[in-house]
Formats: C-alpha cells, structure tokens, sequence
C-alpha cells in the first residue's frame, strides 16, 4: 500500500522531503493513524490510515511502510484525532477541512473531493452523479479513481458514495467497514450490499 499518492510524491520531489509524524488512536472501528507534519507554522494532516475489519490495521500498515517510526502529537493534532474518535463513537461530528493538505492534488481530485465532503450524513450519492455535477458527465470512473486514492477518508466521507444500482462500489479499507459506517449514519439496506430507496445527494430519488 503506497500511503502518497502521485500528486502528492510530486509536490514532495519538488520541495524536498518531509519529515511526518505519526500519531495513533484506538477507535470503535480499531486503531487510526494520523500522518502529519508542520507546514507554513501550522500542523498539518497528510494521510488518515483505518484498520481493515479481518485486514491489516493503520497500526500494521504504518509499521509495515515506515518500520520504527516513533509517535508524536500536539494539540491540534489530539483534537483532530478527538473528532475521528467521537464520530466513530457515533456522534455527529461536523468535520473541518482546515488541517488537509488538499492543496498538493489536482485540480480535478480536489473538486471530487470537495463534491464528496458536501454529502451529509444519511445521505448517499453515486460516482455517476457526482461527475455530472462537476460539468464532467462519463468521468464516473474518474471520480472512481480519485475516491478510491482518497487520503483523508472519514473527514472526506467516501464511504457515502455508491454505485448508481444501489450496491455498495468499492472502499479501501472493505465493503463490511463501508456499511458498518453508513448504517451507524442511519442509512438503510435492503439486502447485504444494496441501500434501500437511496435519497440520492446531487439529483435526487432515482437514476
């Protein structure tokens, strides 16, 4: 698993490497990591890692790529961290984009991105819809494609994104955690992997 991605090692390449913290915390949903450095005097989030439910865990995961890489934090990071602990505690958590270096993706990434963080929670929308509501109507693979490198997930909610059929699509960390997270958000399942009746964000009850 490659934790940047390519706009990412471009922005790095061009401004030399950077030194990331790396800062843990047990969750319901297992433990989470929160990869981060101090850019511009502010602290600043490069990557969210979850566990995979029967998969490798964020704590596996960061082993595995930065093997002895030591655990630092400060404020903003705990209180970044506080939100992710909370929401997957099931409250209703109204996330900020203020800490994500959403400045070093493309133009396009960043625009499903941002599409992506307006879907509220019990809301669903699809890859489909999303690319028509970016003027890009078939770039539904390409909104595909951004969502499934997504390096912020939870604060940016692909979870929330599903195929225009009803049935799940994909998710990096597995289709089980997918649903566990958009049912504890109220969305309801007809059967093991299809939404019922999905109230479609950007356009409406139906395809």
């Amino acid at each position: 698993m490659d934790v940047f991605q390519p706009d990412e090692r471009a922005w790095m390449r061009r401004n030399g490497e950077i030194s990331l913290e790396l800062c843990p915390r047990g969750t319901p949903f297992g433990p989470v990591a929160v990869l981060w450095s101090i850019r511009e005097r502010e602290p600043k989030v490069y990557q969210i890692l979850l566990s995979s439910p029967g998969g490798i865990s964020a704590d596996e995961a960061v082993e595995k790529l930065f093997p002895g890489m030591d655990t630092s934090s400060c404020p903003e990071i705990d209180r970044f961290l506080d939100q992710i602990e909370a929401f997957l505690s099931g409250e209703e958590i109204r996330f900020s984009l203020d800490r994500l270096c959403l400045d070093l993706y493309s133009p396009f990434s960043r625009r499903v991105l941002l599409a992506d963080f307006a879907i509220p929670r019990g809301r669903v929308s699809t890859y489909r819809r999303i690319a028509e509501h970016l003027d890009k109507p078939g770039a539904a693979r390409a909104v595909g494609t951004a969502l499934a490198r997504n390096p912020f997930p939870l604060i940016i909610p692909c979870h929330r994104v599903i195929r225009s059929d009803g049935s799940l699509g994909g998710f990096r960390y597995g289709l089980h955690m997918k649903r566990r997270l958009l049912e504890m958000e109220g969305v309801t399942f007809q059967d093991e992997r299809h939404v019922a009746v999905p109230d479609f964000f950007y356009g409406g009850w139906s395809e």
